[in-house]
């Protein structure tokens, strides 16, 4: 993935004001996008670009990844990205710094939002462990407690507010069950 050419495009799509360069970079980015393999190049995106844009259009790759391939994709591969999500969770929101930017804030609550749809998908019969997991890295830093809590408060609305929409009733009763 050449990241700066990646960087460039985004930019185009946020800044320029000639239309046709603003449908050709949006063209661009929707077949990247729809591509099957795009996620995978997602943790390269997010480790070399420092362009907030770019790095949340990484995300949302992912996202869209796992919201409508996670079933087809392999066991090591689905573990892979949700290890990769946790530790970047984990590696931000340890540090108090993050609290005053708003685009790594931003970045956090995509990341909190990518890890409820694992969680949709995976928890909790491939991944028993996520309430001690969650809870014991809330002992780390008051601010990764604190995001634990916002990632816990997402999981919980998805499950038993918008969960008709997405998920079947006998997953939304399992889910809602693990709650209780």
């Amino acid at each position: 993935m050449d990241v700066p050419l990646l960087e460039q495009v985004v930019q185009t799509l946020q800044t320029t004001a000639d239309q046709n360069l603003r449908n050709q970079a949006n063209k661009v980015l929707t077949a990247l996008k729809e591509h099957d393999s795009a996620w995978q190049t997602a943790g390269t995106v997010l480790e070399q670009s420092n362009d907030h844009a770019t790095r949340f259009f990484a995300l949302t790759v992912l996202e869209d990844a796992i919201k409508f391939r996670w079933k087809a994709l392999p066991n090591e591969q689905r573990e892979g990205i949700r290890n990769y999500v946790v530790k970047k969770l984990i590696d931000i929101t340890s540090n108090d710094d993050y609290t005053r930017e708003a685009s790594k804030r931003t970045f956090v609550n995509k990341l909190n939002l990518i890890l409820v749809q694992i969680l949709k998908q995976e928890w909790p019969h491939n991944w028993p462990n996520f309430i001690p997991e969650i809870v014991d890295s809330s002992t780390k830093s008051e601010v990764l407690c604190e995001n634990n809590m916002n990632v816990l408060r997402l999981l919980s609305e998805e499950v038993f507010d918008y969960s008709k929409e997405e998920m079947i009733s006998d997953k939304v009763k399992m889910l809602k069950e693990q709650f209780n």
